[in-house]
This record gives structure tokens, C-alpha cells and sequence, in this order.
């Protein structure tokens, strides 16, 4: 697997960086499940019909897949620290148009402006890409990667507390001042990345990939109201198809695409993101089916007659374990890779889904259930960051992981049209009331293990890694010499000045035969560097140091295990700093 250097920032990125990102991460997952405890209750509190209603829902939904790669890609040209800042600050305005209606119309901007939020988790992930020591990176992109169930667990029970006994625009309140804490903490400790890709925001991908997701996804997400069948949910279905497949065309002629579509077809990479959305579908039936088992009276047979409350307490542990789980992952993977603990976790899973089938008559089994789903999906999730970074150059991290939260996106999403569809089908009708069914909690379940099945498959597909051994380097100039010993595949060398002495702290890009940029480092204190190749090929090797004229080289690698040897001498005139 290919692995990209990055510019690192001259100074030590604080111990509390790691933290407030996954802070960041969680509050903005709280978004997703904040009002899952008053769904039933929306019609009413909005004084509309229940199929306009689940607007509240569908819009957070989609203006999260569409924002998640636009702002992966901005934070890579223009700042990741800036970016995250502006999401969460978007966040919070709509938190707060949410807060002060009623309105059925004003409630979806303010939704919409929440989903918006979704880009901070790839945000927080390409800033810890960018600014940490290697030996530090695993645990901490597990946790921001965590942070979309961590949040989403820990919401429930809150939300249930608040919307029991207080009035349900106090969530919103909540979720504001949560945003602005998240603000104030990023702006007070992470610094922002000295790492920018090239070029410009490609404004017609990001219209194009926009409009075809929300045809993908609208369908998926009404389709149980409009009908499978119906002329409206092919139509767009066939209309998201086919402007998808014009964008993907665009994008493979634009110098600079919003998505490098060959990039994201890499074995490592495609294969990942598919991977993803099983686990996605996963993710999502347990926050589906269990809070209604618990809640359901005990008349029925098979409910477990718990409060809103105790039931979000018993389904809290499936975020908390998640969140647990990410030092175990940092360990797991250093020694094994992140390969193995994708396929690690997800066959947890698939003995969670397979345990709980029979793990329905009480609620401390609902706990059992909770914890070891939540153990697998932690592993899964915290592996997917890993094998994304891996795979793609530092300058697309960003934007790579950003499509990488929308496949996860796309798979909780259905998830949740299919498991609504089951439910649905399968419930009895009592008094006028749809009640789910005991058979339909176990075909939602049987549904999830083959989901995991899938991934597993997808899993095993998944190149084999390189792994470079774990770098414990006391400066970033001792790890960028590391990976200089370490490196196999690429380019390595020094970079000297016109007398032949070493430049320290030089930056040298490495571009593509496209002119894209395919990796990018800093020269160490003996003027040591080292970058690896995607692939054989022709490349262009940039250096550039505070007081040196620029430097391009020319060079051919052949793709094979071996590194080629080049130093790069700057000018020997000097240029204003």
C-alpha cells in the first residue's frame, strides 16, 4: 500500500489536539439522533402530516452527503481547521433557527443547515493526518472516526431525557451550545495544517456530485411513502444514475476534479469504500430495532415495556464501547494492519447480529447485544480512516475521506429505508396503530448479518499492506529519516544548495504525469527526504527553501520494490523570504 508523507507544522501539535477534534466529531453526530426520540411525536409538534414530517429527517440526511466531500476538498485547498470551523459554525445557526420555530418549513432550513456539519469527522481526520507523529495517528484517527457512533449513542439517552421532561426545542439549544464550545476549543488548540493541495475548487463536480446524490438518496429515503414502483422513485432513481455517470466523466477530464475518480479506484481505496457501506447498514439497524423492542408494553408478548429513557441507557453502551475500543485498534493494527481489524471487527458484528437473534426477552440482554456490536463497529470504523490514508496522497486526505463518510452515509441510509420497509411490512395493526413485530426485529437482524457478510467479501479483497514498522521518533525530523529507511517504493535523497551543504526544512512536492500532486514532505536536518510512488511513471520532483531559488527535476520511476536515489540541488541564488 502506498504511503504519502505530509508537511508536518514546525512545532509539536498539543496533547489536547486529539481530544477536541473527537469532541467536534461527537457533536456532530448528535445531530443525526437528536430527534429520534420525538420522532413519533413530530406530526403533532409541527402541526403537519406525518409523510411531511420526515422532511425534518430526510434533509439532515441529505445536506450531510452532499456537504461531507465538498468540505473534505476545501479543507484540503484552503484549510482543514478553517473549514471544520466554518461547519460547525453553519451547525450552529441552524441549531438555532431550529430552536425558535415551529414551523414546519423553517424547521427543515434549520435541519438542513445541521446536516451541513457531517464534513467536520473527514476534517478532523486529514488535520490529525497532517499534524501528528506517526506513532500517535492510529489511536487518534480511530477515535474521530469513532466519534460518528460515539455521538449517536450518547445522544439517545440525552435526547430521551430532555424530550421527557422539558420542552423539545431545548435539544436544540443544547446542540447550539455544544457547537459553540466545539468552536471556541478548536480555535483556542488545533492549529491549522501548513498541508494545501493544488489548484481550484471545481464548482461544477461539486454541483454535479450534489444534485446526483440527492436523486440517489431522496428515493431511497421516501420511497416507503411514495412506493417502490411508483414513476417517481424510478424516475429519480434513473435520473441520479445518469447524472452521476455524466459527472464521473467530467470529473476524469478536469485537471483538478473534486473527486480523483482514478484515485478512488484503486483497489485499496474502492474496495474500503465499499466495504464502508456494509458497515454503514450495520451500524444502523441496532439504533433502529432496539430502542423500539425496549419500548414496546409488555402486553404484546415480546416488548420489554422500558421508558424512553432506560431505553437509551441501554443502547448508550453501544457508543461508548465504540469509543473504548479505538486504543485497543491502535494496538491491533499497529501489529496486525488495518486490514485485520476490519475483518476483525466485522465478524464481531456478525456474532453480535447472530448472538441477538436469540438475545430478545430482556433488557440486560439488549446490553450484551449493545457492548459487542458496539466493540465491532468500533474496530470497523476506526480501521476505514486508516486504510484510506494509506492509500491516497496526503494532499487528498481531506477529500478522500470525505467520500469515504459518505459511503457510510449512504449505507445508514439504506439501512434505514430498507429496515422501515421490514418493520412496515411486518407489523400488526392494533386499534389503528402500526406495532412491530417480534419477526420483523429478527428479519432486520438477519438483514444487518448479511450486510456483514458482504463486507467481510469485500474485506478479503483488500490489497495486503506494506507495513512500514511503527515510527517512535522523537522529532519530525527523526520520523521523515525513518521513512527514509524504511521507504521501498519511490524517490529518496537530500537536498543540498549550490555549495553541496544539506537544506533543512525544504519543502519537496512530488507531481503526477496529470500535474496532480502525488505526495509532499519536508527535508530533514541533514537535508534528508523521501516520498513514495503511486506507481511507475514519469513525475516532477519540486523543492523550495526560505532563501533558495526554486528547484523542478525531472525523473522515471519503474513502479517496482525499489527506491531511486536523487538529490535535489537548489539554485545558488537566493530569493526574498
Amino acid at each position: 500500500m502506498t504511503q504519502s508523507t505530509t508537511d508536518r507544522p514546525a512545532g509539536r501539535a498539543s496533547g489536547a489536539v486529539v481530544p477536541v477534534l473527537a469532541f467536534a466529531g461527537i457533536v456532530v453526530a448528535v445531530m443525526q439522533t437528536l430527534l429520534v426520540p420525538v420522532i413519533k411525536d413530530l406530526p403533532q409538534l409541527l402541526d403537519t402530516a406525518p409523510s411531511d414530517a420526515t422532511w425534518v429527517l430526510t434533509s439532515t440526511l441529505l445536506s450531510g452527503a452532499v456537504a461531507t466531500p465538498i468540505m473534505g476538498r476545501l479543507g484540503d485547498l484552503y484549510g482543514k481547521r478553517r473549514m471544520l470551523i466554518t461547519s460547525l459554525a453553519v451547525m450552529v445557526v441552524g441549531a438555532l433557527i431550529s430552536a425558535f420555530t415551529s414551523a414546519l418549513l423553517m424547521m427543515i432550513v434549520g435541519r438542513t443547515l445541521q446536516g451541513f456539519a457531517m464534513g467536520a469527522i473527514p476534517l478532523g481526520i486529514g488535520l490529525m493526518r497532517d499534524m501528528l507523529p506517526r506513532e500517535r495517528l492510529g489511536s487518534a484517527m480511530a477515535l474521530m472516526s469513532s466519534s460518528i457512533g460515539v455521538g449517536g449513542g450518547l445522544a439517545l439517552p440525552a435526547a430521551a431525557l430532555v424530550a421527557q421532561h422539558s420542552d423539545w426545542h431545548v435539544l436544540f439549544y443544547g446542540a447550539a451550545g455544544l457547537g459553540v464550545l466545539a468552536i471556541a476549543l478548536t480555535l483556542l488548540v488545533v492549529p491549522e495544517s501548513p498541508m494545501r493541495a493544488e489548484g481550484s475548487f471545481d464548482l461544477p463536480g461539486a454541483v454535479g456530485l450534489s444534485t446526483g446524490l440527492v436523486l440517489f438518496l431522496l428515493p431511497i429515503t421516501k420511497g416507503s411513502d411514495w412506493g417502490w414502483a411508483s414513476g417517481t422513485t424510478l424516475g429519480l432513481f434513473a435520473a441520479a444514475a445518469l447524472v452521476l455517470v455524466l459527472w464521473g466523466v467530467m470529473e476524469l477530464r478536469v485537471k483538478a476534479p473534486l473527486v480523483d475518480l482514478r484515485t478512488t479506484a484503486r483497489p485499496a481505496v474502492l474496495f474500503t469504500n465499499l466495504a464502508s457501506i456494509m458497515v454503514g447498514v450495520s451500524f444502523y439497524v441496532v439504533s433502529l430495532v432496539l430502542p423500539q423492542l425496549l419500548q414496546l408494553p409488555k402486553s404484546t408478548g415480546y416488548g420489554l415495556g422500558q421508558s424512553m429513557v432506560v431505553a437509551g441507557l441501554l443502547v448508550a453502551p453501544l457508543g461508548l464501547t465504540m469509543m473504548f475500543t479505538a486504543p485497543v485498534y491502535a494496538r491491533l493494527s499497529a501489529k496486525y494492519g488495518p486490514k485485520f481489524t476490519l475483518i476483525l471487527g466485522l465478524l464481531i458484528i456478525a456474532i453480535g447480529y447472530g448472538a441477538g437473534l436469540g438475545l430478545m426477552s430482556a433488557p440486560w440482554q439488549s446490553l450484551v447485544i449493545s457492548v459487542l456490536l458496539g466493540a465491532g463497529i468500533g474496530l470497523a470504523y476506526s480501521s476505514l480512516p486508516a486504510l484510506i490514508v494509506g492509500a491516497v496522497p496526503a494532499s487528498e486526505t481531506g477529500a478522500a475521506n470525505g467520500l469515504n463518510t459518505l459511503m457510510r452515509s449512504i449505507g445508514t441510509s439504506v439501512s434505514s429505508a430498507v429496515i422501515g420497509m421490514v418493520l412496515a411490512n411486518t407489523a400488526d395493526h392494533v386499534g389503528g396503530v402500526a406495532v412491530p413485530t417480534m419477526h420483523g426485529f429478527r428479519v432486520s437482524f438477519l438483514i444487518a448479518t448479511a450486510a456483514v457478510a458482504i463486507g467481510l467479501l469485500l474485506a478479503l479483497f483488500l490489497p495486503k499492506a506494506n507495513r512500514a514498522p511503527q515510527l517512535r521518533a522523537s522529532s519530525e525530523e527523526d520520523a521523515n529519516l525513518e521513512r527514509a529507511e524504511a521507504v521501498l517504493r519511490g524517490f529518496r535523497g537530500r537536498v543540498l544548495d549550490a555549495g553541496g551543504r544539506p537544506v533543512a526544512r525544504a519543502k519537496v512536492t512530488l507531481i503526477d504525469r496529470h500535474g496532480r500532486q502525488a505526495g509532499a514532505t519536508l527535508s530533514a536536518e541533514d537535508g534528508g527526504y523521501v516520498l513514495t510512488v503511486p506507481g511507475g511513471g514519469a513525475y516532477v520532483l519540486a523543492a523550495r527553501a526560505t532563501g533558495h531559488g526554486p528547484l523542478a527535476s525531472s525523473a522515471t520511476h519503474t513502479g517496482d520494490e525499489r527506491p531511486v536515489d536523487l538529490d535535489l540541488s537548489l539554485p545558488g541564488e537566493t530569493v526574498p523570504a
